[in-house]
């Protein structure tokens, strides 16, 4: 695109002007794609890498500095000042590539996280400098200047944090409208980047902050995500790239040098691009060696590192404002964009799909090898659907790719024909809420003289491997807690089920407690429970608990640590049951409780558990709850393939003793 804008441009073809358009949405396109990077950054990945950052930052940014610095000094023969003008446009670099990394899926990767984070720290470093000059260019240096700057940004950093914090929690509790939800998101950006620029810092890090403070709020794979990434990459983006191509006049490199200039064009190019190029290559490849990191993962560093774009270009400015540089120096800056662009898309392309190759494919085999995962929904009330779908999206697995089925099931009475058209209503609307996420559905309206054998030979026709359903409202006391026909499915059928009740939306939940009882790790669905609970609390970004005894939770801590180490997983003995009425009683109204279940005659069933509706209704009113039923022993039980050869071996023993009981007991029968 950038090579596009250069055809396109008045320097080109002059098919388009570099219009006020031009420069609005590039403007927006510059924010966005710094959004972007702070919204999809893995937060526990930037805390665990926190040091690592910390020193890829320094070196990006002092070793093209360093070298630019003597450069501009000794082959240029810029003054001090100008030459630090230019050190700090090399310091400093654009995420041009950053939308690459998009396509390939891997903004959560390790190397992505610290790359984004050493860019961003380096144009903060970059920028103060930047600011010190214009400052002692003014006689405004000093230590009330300093102090006040610092002040300023700390203020910002605190203010803006708790603000969209408090601000977006209340406004996703209050309004589900989708197309309001991506203004406000969009208008939080604008703000942010608005009192950034206000305190003397570029907005570009308003509003990468913006979405580092939001990345807990929008879960990856939601729909307002994909709306974000959609509108970001198919109108905002594209203009900023294409407004960028539009500044870069190829003709300078063929014009003659100006008497006024020490050096011609292309010289000013070439050590522009060779000097910076090589000092942001050196803290690539040298952070990758001190790190122990792949070769590749150096490609990706210094790929994404490398680019220069319109932030370039306005440090340059800033110095012509103050008369430290000329046009020579900007126009080889301008070019310097073009070379820079090229090199950094290429390395970072090449890079990120030599990392897919080698380590995403296997895992996407793996994942499709050891799963077989299919979610049936059963759907009633509008109220709940967004709530089933959502809930189901969270827990998928994306690397599986498949889709949802949605059913609805209706009486087959007197008016089974009006039942049926608003069951198809009902369906049309859930296709609607999951292609937001880009996740197809398949429906079905059903016709039963039994809602629950209606949805049990669904499950049975699909091939299903879970259910997702709502939990009964308890709007009669006098009815029974699971409801007409929940109690009637979770008996019927030994696959996973899951009944949700959510008051209130799940992107704003603070944290997940799992209550797990005994001897749960023998039951086949064991892992399967805990794979879908660890993609909710991933995706949500928000710790999980899990409460039980701990033969049961160092195995879930394996299986965590193993496949989802990202995920921020704490293990609270719960040696007795009882103190599950505590635990009900501790959970915040922005918390939600798991309970893990299990049906009458299998392994983790036991006696307290026929209490479990009494003690909801009685302590756990008005928040939100998932009760889930784990597979168990029936016909085609499906084990997932994590379980270590001692645990199999436990598995299996348990199996044949529950089997032997049930040769006895038809026996004696």
């Amino acid at each position: 695109m950038v090579l596009a804008g250069v055809l396109v441009g008045p320097y080109g073809f002059n098919i388009l002007e570099r219009d006020a358009s031009f420069e609005l949405f590039g403007r927006v396109g510059l924010l966005y794609i710094m959004f972007l990077a702070g919204l999809e950054m893995d937060m526990q990945g930037l805390k665990n890498d926190s040091f690592k950052i910390g020193l890829f930052s320094i070196a990006s940014f002092l070793m093209p500095f360093a070298m630019m610095y003597i450069a501009g000094i000794y082959l240029l023969g810029y003054s001090p000042l100008a030459s630090v003008i230019l050190s700090c446009v090399m310091a400093a670099n654009t995420l041009i590539s950053y939308p690459i990394i998009t396509r390939y899926g891997l903004q959560k990767h390790k190397t992505t996280t610290i790359s984004v984070g050493a860019s961003m720290s380096s144009l903060l470093l970059a920028l103060i400098v930047v600011t010190a000059v214009e400052g002692s260019a003014l006689g405004g240096t000093g230590f009330v200047f300093w102090s006040l700057f610092v002040a300023k940004f700390l203020i910002f950093c605190i203010a803006i944090h708790y603000f969209l914090r408090f601000v977006t929690h209340w406004f996703l509790r209050s309004y589900s409208d989708s197309v309001m939800q991506y203004i406000f998101v969009l208008g939080m950006m604008f703000f942010s980047a608005a009192i950034s620029e206000a305190i003397g810092i570029d907005g570009i890090f308003g509003a990468f902050y913006s979405g580092l403070v939001l990345n807990r709020f929008i879960p990856q794979v939601s729909p307002l995500m994909n709306r974000i990434e959609f509108i970001g990459n198919a109108i905002f983006i594209p203009y900023f790239l294409i407004g960028v191509g539009m500044l870069i006049n190829v003709h300078l490199l063929f014009e003659p040098t100006p008497a006024t200039a020490s050096v011609g064009i292309m010289t000013t190019v070439f050590v522009i691009v060779v000097v910076g190029t090589v000092g942001k290559a050196i803290a690539a490849y040298g952070s990758c060696l001190a790190f122990r990191l792949p070769l590749q993962d150096g490609h990706l560093m210094f790929g994404l590192t490398s680019a220069h774009a319109a932030g370039g270009i306005a440090i340059v400015m800033i110095g012509m404002k103050l008369n430290i540089i000329d046009d020579n120096m900007l126009n080889g800056v301008v070019m310097m964009i073009l070379f820079t662009c090229i090199i950094s898309t290429i390395v970072t392309d090449n890079a990120a799909r030599r990392i897919v190759l080698t380590g995403g494919l296997l895992k996407r085999q793996k994942d499709k090898d050891g799963d077989d995962e299919k979610i049936l929904i059963p759907v009633k009330y509008s109220e709940t659907c967004n709530t089933l779908i959502n809930i189901a999206i969270l827990m998928r697995n994306t690397e599986l790719n498949r889709g949802l089925i949605a059913l609805n099931v209706v009486y087959d009475g007197e008016e089974a024909e009006q039942d049926q058209l608003r069951g198809q209503e009902l369906l049309e609307n859930v296709v609607r809420k999951a292609a937001e996420a880009d996740v197809r559905v398949q429906t079905q309206v059903r016709l039963a003289a039994n809602i629950a054998n209606g949805i049990k030979h669904a499950f049975k026709e699909y091939d299903c491997s879970e259910i997702i359903m709502g939990a009964h409202v308890h709007d009669n006391s006098r009815r029974p807690f699971w409801g007409e026909f929940a109690q009637s499915v979770f008996n019927g059928l030994s696959r996973q089920i899951i009944i949700v009740r959510c008051v209130q939306p799940l992107s704003t939940l603070r944290a997940i407690h799992v209550a797990v009882p005994s001897r749960a790790e023998y039951e086949p669905g064991f892992y399967r429970w805990t794979e879908r609970l660890s993609r909710l609390a991933k995706n949500i970004g928000c710790r999980i608990c899990f409460h039980g005894r701990m033969a049961s939770l160092n195995l879930i801590d394996q299986y965590i640590s193993h496949k989802h180490p990202s995920v921020r997983a704490e293990y609270i003995s719960m040696p007795k049951w009882k103190e599950l009425i505590p635990l009900m009683k501790s959970v915040k109204k922005d918390e939600m409780l798991v309970v893990v279940t299990a049906r009458p005659g299998t392994v983790s069933h036991k006696a307290a558990l026929n209490n479990l509706p009494e003690e909801m209704t009685e302590h756990y009113k008005g928040n939100n709850y998932i009760i889930l039923f784990p597979d168990q022993f029936g016909p085609a039980p499906d084990v997932m393939t994590f379980a270590t050869t001692q645990h199999t071996e436990q598995l299996s023993a348990y199996h044949e003793f529950i089997l032997w009981c049930r040769r006895q007991k038809r026996r004696f029968s």
